[in-house]
C-alpha cells in the first residue's frame, strides 16, 4: 500500500518521493552522461565543421573566386552546419526535431520580424556578391562618412581598416541599400592640387616649372592628360591647380610627393607662395 501523509492540510504521497529520491542518483549519472557525451559531440563536430570549411575554402581558391565569395560563403556554411549541429545533439536529449520546425512555423511571423534586420544584412550581402560594388581590397567610402579598405565581406557584415588601423563593421544592409563611393574600381585616379602664387609672380614661369615636376616624377602617366591652369583669382593669391593621373594603388602616396615637391620647386624658381594678410589702418582723430 502507498503510505499518504498528510502535511500542512495537503496529501503527500511518501512512497512516490521515496521512489523518487531513490532513483534521482542514477538518473543524475544518465543526464551527468548524456551531457558529457553531447560536449564530446559539439568538439568533434566543431572540428567537423572546421574541417568542411577549410576543405571549401581551398577549393573555392583553387577554382579562383573572389574573396568575397570565398569568406562570405565560409560564414555561411559554417554557421549552417552549426545550426544542424546543436538540432543533431538537442535531438539526444529527447527534443523532437519535427515538432521544433512545427513550433518555428507557427511563430515565424514573430521571428521574421525579430530577425528582419539581420536578414536584411544576409539580402544584402548576395546582392554585393552579385553585383559586385566593392571586392576584398578595395577602398570604399560608406554614405555615413566610413571608410577603409574592405578586408572581410561576411554573411551579415563587412569589415574596413582605416588607415590609422582600426576596424570599422558595416552592415552589408546599409552598404547595399545607400550610395557608396569605390576609390579603387578605376585603374588610375586624378590629382588635383592647388596652390596659390603672388599676383607678381609670372604664371608662364609658374606652369613651366609645376609641368616639368609632373614629367619627372615616375608615378605620373605620363600617356594621360596632366596640365596646370589658373582655377581662380583669390584674395591674396592666384590659385593653380596642378593636375595629372596616378594607378589608383600609387594616390595617396604620389600625391603626398608632389605637395611637397610643389612647394620646393616654386621656392627654387623664387616664385612666393603668399599667405592671408589683414592690413590695419588706424585713423588719428586727434
Amino acid at each position: 500500500m502507498t503510505e499518504i501523509e498528510t502535511i500542512a492540510g495537503e496529501k503527500v504521497d511518501v512512497g512516490l518521493i521515496q521512489s523518487f529520491l531513490q532513483t534521482l542518483p542514477e538518473k543524475a549519472l544518465q543526464f551527468g552522461v548524456r551531457v558529457l557525451l553531447a560536449l564530446i559531440v559539439f568538439v568533434i563536430g566543431a572540428q567537423l565543421i572546421k574541417l568542411v570549411c577549410r576543405i571549401l575554402k581551398k577549393s573555392m581558391q583553387r577554382g579562383n573566386a573572389d574573396v568575397g565569395v570565398i569568406q562570405f560563403l565560409g560564414s555561411f556554411v559554417r554557421i549552417t552546419l552549426y545550426v544542424l549541429l546543436v538540432f543533431f545533439i538537442a535531438s539526444g536529449f529527447g527534443l523532437d526535431a519535427a515538432s521544433v520546425v512545427a513550433l518555428l512555423g507557427s511563430a515565424g511571423v514573430a521571428i521574421g520580424l525579430a530577425i528582419q534586420g539581420s536578414l536584411s544584412n544576409f539580402a544584402g550581402g548576395v546582392l554585393i556578391l552579385l553585383l559586385k560594388p566593392f571586392k576584398v581590397g578595395d577602398y570604399i567610402i560608406a554614405a555615413n562618412g566610413n571608410e577603409g579598405t574592405v578586408m572581410e565581406i561576411q554573411i551579415f557584415y563587412t569589415k574596413l581598416t582605416t588607415a590609422d588601423n582600426r576596424m570599422i563593421v558595416i552592415p552589408n544592409g546599409d552598404l547595399s541599400n545607400s550610395s557608396m563611393i569605390n576609390a579603387s574600381a578605376m585603374p588610375t585616379r586624378r590629382i588635383d592640387i592647388s596652390v596659390g602664387i603672388s599676383y607678381e609672380a609670372d604664371i608662364r614661369r609658374a606652369r613651366e616649372v609645376l609641368t616639368e615636376l609632373m614629367e619627372r616624377d615616375e608615378m605620373v602617366l605620363q600617356d594621360m592628360d596632366k596640365r596646370v591652369f589658373v582655377d581662380s583669382l583669390g584674395d591674396s593669391a592666384v590659385i593653380l591647380n596642378v593636375r595629372c593621373h596616378v594607378a589608383s594603388e600609387d594616390y595617396w602616396e604620389t600625391r603626398w610627393r608632389l605637395t611637397e615637391a610643389v612647394k620646393y620647386a616654386l621656392d627654387e624658381a623664387d616664385i612666393s607662395i603668399p599667405y592671408n594678410q589683414l592690413d590695419v589702418h588706424l585713423k588719428d582723430r586727434g
